[in-house]
Formats: C-alpha cells, sequence, structure tokens
C-alpha cells in the first residue's frame, strides 16, 4: 500500500502528466505541419472554396460535440451527474490532446484525471470512465468496420492492406461486436481490476456507445469530405468505406492523426495525374481544421480556466 505522502505525489504527478501530453499534441501536429511552407499552407487553403472550408468546420464542431458526448455517456455508467459545460469542457480538451498526441487513454485520461479530480470525482471512478469511453470508441469501430468494408470497392480495400489483414480485421470486429453485445445482455458479474469494479452496461448504453462513436467518425469523414469534393467528384458512399477502414487502421497503428494511412487511400481514390498537388491541398486543410484548430481552441480554453482557478484561489487565501 502507498503512503498518504506517496498517493499526493502520484496524484500531482499524474495531474500535471496531462500538461506535458498537451504540449506534445501541440509538437505532433507542428511536426506534420512543418514540412509545408507558411505560402504552401496559404495555397492551399486558397484553393478551396469558402463554402467548403465552412462545411468542414461545422462537421469539425460536430465531431468534437460526439467526442465530448463520450464523457456524458461515461458518467452516466458511473452514475455520477455533473454540469453539461464540465464534461463537454473536458471531452473536447481530451480529445483535441489524445487526437494530436496519440494514446488516447493515457494522453487524454491524464488530461481528464487533472478535471475530474477538481470537479470531486474519484480517481477510480475517473478510470472507470476512461475505459468504458475506450469501449464506447472499440464498438463504434466494429460497427464501422462492417459496413466500412459493404461499402468499399474492392480495389480501395485492396490498397490499404492486404486481403489477409482486411479480412480479419473484418471477421475480429464482427466477433467483437457480438461478443460485446452477448456480454451486455447476459454476463452480470463485476469485472475487478485492481480493486477497481467494472460492471457490464446496459444493452442500450451498449447501442448508445455505436450511435455516438459511429457520429464521430461520421463527423470526421465528412470534414475530409468536404475539403476533397472539390479536387475530386467521388460518391459519398464509396468515400465514407475507404474512410472508415483507413481510420481504423490509423487509429490501431497508433500513429497520431493516421499519418500516412491517408496519403495511402486517397492516393488511390484520386486521379493519377492530380495526385500530389491536390492531395498536399486536401491533407493540410483537413489536419488544419480537424487537429490544428480544436487543439488551439482548447489551449486557449485550458488557459483561461487554469488562470481563473488561480485567481479563485488567491481570493479565498485572503
Amino acid at each position: 500500500m502507498l503512503s498518504r505522502q506517496q498517493k499526493r505525489f502520484l496524484n500531482k504527478f499524474v495531474s500535471w502528466l496531462g500538461l506535458f501530453f498537451f504540449g506534445l499534441a501541440a509538437f505532433m501536429i507542428y511536426r506534420q505541419l512543418s514540412k509545408y511552407t507558411l505560402e504552401e499552407i496559404k495555397d492551399a487553403i486558397i484553393a478551396v472554396p469558402n463554402k467548403n472550408i465552412m462545411y468542414a468546420c461545422i462537421a469539425s464542431f460536430c465531431g468534437y460535440m460526439a467526442l465530448s458526448s463520450y464523457d456524458y455517456l461515461a458518467l452516466r455508467y458511473i452514475k455520477h451527474k455533473m454540469a453539461a459545460w464540465k464534461w463537454i469542457f473536458a471531452g473536447f480538451i481530451g480529445f483535441a490532446v489524445s487526437n494530436n498526441a496519440g494514446h488516447a487513454i493515457v494522453s487524454g485520461g491524464a488530461i481528464r484525471y487533472r478535471l475530474y479530480t477538481r470537479w470531486r470525482v474519484q480517481a477510480s471512478e475517473i478510470v472507470k470512465m476512461v475505459t468504458f469511453s475506450g469501449f464506447t470508441y472499440l464498438v463504434a469501430c466494429f460497427f464501422l468496420v462492417i459496413i466500412g468494408f459493404m461499402l468499399s470497392p474492392g480495389h480501395l480495400l485492396a490498397s490499404i492492406s492486404s486481403p489477409l489483414v482486411n479480412w480479419g480485421l473484418m471477421i475480429f470486429s464482427v466477433g467483437g461486436m457480438l461478443f460485446y453485445l452477448w456480454g451486455c445482455a447476459y454476463y452480470k458479474k463485476p469485472i475487478i481490476i485492481k480493486e477497481i469494479e467494472f460492471e457490464a452496461p446496459s444493452v442500450p448504453m451498449a447501442l448508445a456507445q455505436m450511435v455516438i462513436g459511429s457520429a464521430d467518425i461520421l463527423m470526421a469523414s465528412l470534414v475530409l469530405y468536404f475539403v476533397m469534393e472539390s479536387y475530386v467528384d467521388i460518391p459519398f458512399v464509396t468515400f465514407i468505406g475507404a474512410f472508415i477502414v483507413a481510420q481504423v487502421l490509423g487509429v490501431y497503428s497508433q500513429v497520431p492523426g493516421g499519418l500516412g494511412v491517408f496519403e495511402l487511400v486517397f492516393t488511390n481514390l484520386m486521379p493519377e495525374e492530380e495526385n500530389q498537388a491536390n492531395l498536399f491541398a486536401i491533407l493540410v486543410l483537413y489536419r488544419i481544421i480537424y487537429y490544428l484548430l480544436p487543439l488551439v481552441i482548447s489551449g486557449i480554453a485550458l488557459f483561461v480556466y487554469e488562470v481563473n482557478l488561480v485567481r479563485l484561489k488567491r481570493k479565498r487565501m485572503k
């Protein structure tokens, strides 16, 4: 057992770890965009119609609202009521960081620990929340991979990965989704891991996990589709199938932002004579709208929150 002093040190360490991962996320998005000059980025943005940029920004906002809803479901799972602004705030910042830094459970979990402990949520409950949110995304991935394989043409799947990997992912997704739903319906015994008790969610909550997780990935796909629409004419049904499979493979690879996966997929989606120029503009603008802007906004929000917290503490000490 840890002493009280050791527990305090551990709590402070995990709390400050959240700020470290925020810095790591900023570095990762900088590294992704630093290969381009400001002139090139400006040209890429100008080349896309303002209407498409506006639609992409709206889709990005809706996507992060869907991501924040992960925290709402997780709070319901631990039976904890909280003001809406708090779970929206924590969810938005947590996912803005984890989307860029990768390793969502660790990076996003550290941010949530820093915030939720201040709102009187116990450390064990935060662990349960982060674990539940991880399963929300996993179950949504299972469901969407199945849809993606049904919608994607065979040559696109072959361009993403080998047939063995693709079919393995498909079979794993079907089995994983069915097993999860079976567990929610019939497995009623708690699972205890290091003194933390986990219970299977209800079937309605499991279905809500699929809906919210699917909405998140759908909105992310729309960001890229609206940017891409001005360069190449492709049916959304074909596009969404390829995006889903690429997104899931990117997440499983733990490469921040799925860097490299989209390049592989959308090189095959676009006409050969236009690949390099158009792909550059598409990916730059997509990463700015879906990764950089939310990170900047969340950074400002977190800074303002921390400053106000310091001010309140000083007032109480007077």
